[in-house]
């Protein structure tokens, strides 16, 4: 098998490839500088959870309207929303702290998002929310996830002083303007749409993948913010092009594999990345070793 065939012809050939490679992407693009500052903010897990809560409200959209896009995603922005406010709001108001706070509500919408889907859909619905189908990508959801791309690259250009500052020092923005919380809020919406939009194309299960495990592996390659997010989202596009051309041709699940590919990647940056991996320690010189 040629080089051409092996990596070029499923999507030269076949437009559901070319959609899913676009759809990956434009997801790649997006979620890169989101993952970074989750990690940076040490929020990584939060991911996580917040991808399991908008599975409540997906759900209801799928039970009023089946797999509408609209109804589904509408029903999971405003999910996710109303748990990040609801969850700020019991550690705000109680002695509960905010992650135990997120990880009570993650419980309870994954158990309520399974529920209703099972209510009106079958086993192959609910595969189907929780891992998504990133080959049966429409016209519809590339526009909704090339859209939501465009306003969280734009959206983080306008705060990105501030969410640096915020992470290193949460309260400096506090002391000069008060504007801490706003810019939180901000964040955490722009968390709430790329899941949203990745959930139409990996799942539930799946979307936090492409954002954190990335941004996870950019540490060891990226020696700013500014470089670890082009080196996280060079990686989430070499792991979605990877994925794909793997699950094309060996049969495999897409979703599974373009995470997998990502984790191997992830793996491969512990190993051997340039910044803080284990080769690049063993052959510091030894009197820089700490």
């Amino acid at each position: 098998m040629s080089v051409y065939d092996l990596l070029i012809a499923p999507f030269a050939d076949f437009g559901f490839m070319r959609r899913a490679l676009v759809g990956c992407v434009a997801l790649s693009l997006s979620g890169a500088p989101i993952g970074v500052f989750l990690i940076l903010r040490r929020m990584s897990l939060m991911g996580d959870v917040m991808a399991h809560a908008i599975l409540p409200g997906a759900a209801i959209g799928f039970l009023l309207s089946g797999f509408s896009l609209f109804a589904m995603t509408t029903g999971g922005v405003i999910a996710g929303l109303l748990v990040a406010l609801g969850a700020g709001a019991i550690a705000r108001s109680t002695p509960l702290k905010e992650d135990a706070s997120f990880a009570a509500f993650y419980l309870v919408s994954l158990g309520l998002g399974v529920l209703i889907v099972s209510m009106k859909g079958s086993n192959i619905d609910l595969l189907h929310v929780l891992f998504g189908n990133v080959l049966a990508l429409d016209d519809a959801a590339l526009i909704l996830i090339a859209s939501i791309a465009t306003i969280t690259l734009l959206a983080l250009a306008l705060v990105y002083r501030l969410l640096v500052a915020e992470c290193f020092d949460p309260g400096f923005l506090k002391s000069v303007g008060g504007s801490g919380g706003l810019v939180h809020f901000l964040f955490l919406t722009l968390v709430v749409l790329n899941l949203v939009g990745g959930f139409n194309a990996l799942g539930t299960l799946m979307v936090v993948g492409l954002i954190i495990l990335p941004a996870a592996s950019s540490s060891f390659w990226g020696e700013t913010i500014l470089g670890q997010i082009v080196a996280a989202a060079v990686i989430g596009i070499l792991s979605s092009f990877v994925g794909l051309v793997l699950s094309y041709q060996a049969d495999l699940p897409s979703s599974p594999a373009i995470i997998l590919t990502a984790g191997a990647i992830h793996a491969g940056s512990i190993l051997a990345g340039p910044r803080g991996s284990y080769l690049a320690r063993a052959f510091r010189p030894r009197h820089l070793r700490g």
